[in-house]
């Protein structure tokens, strides 16, 4: 059997998770990647698009898990892991980074982040 990773990387959306009620008020951008492993052997064999996993249909559901505030990015990265298996129940692990780019307090950097492994 063949494991493909179909990866969405670096999508950038606008939602409201944070400790401070202020951060869940006014929001903030985040960038979510995601990797998940898939079995090929139908999309490799047959070149047909119900023989693996939709990028595009992994990308609504991260979008759609996005719209609902959390305090924590662990939490987000659970909830997208469960609402992308629950969606796609081949998926035999994969990694999810979720990214706050503009983190509530004073710092030089890039982003914050969590990566959830599995």
């Amino acid at each position: 059997m063949n494991d493909l990773t179909v990866e969405v990387n670096g999508l950038r959306l606008f939602a409201r998770h944070g400790v401070g009620e202020q951060e869940r008020k006014v929001g903030n951008l985040f960038e979510v990647t995601v990797h998940l492993r898939y079995p090929a052997d139908g999309a490799i064999a047959d070149d047909r698009l119900e023989d693996t996993l939709n990028y595009a249909e992994a990308v609504a559901v991260v979008r759609e898990v996005m719209t609902v505030p959390s305090q924590l990015l662990e939490h987000v990265a659970g909830r997208l892991r469960s609402a992308l298996t629950r969606r796609f129940p081949l998926i035999a692990g994969g990694m999810i980074r979720v990214a706050k780019l503009v983190p509530p307090f004073a710092a030089d950097i890039d982003s914050v982040a969590v990566v959830l492994r599995w």
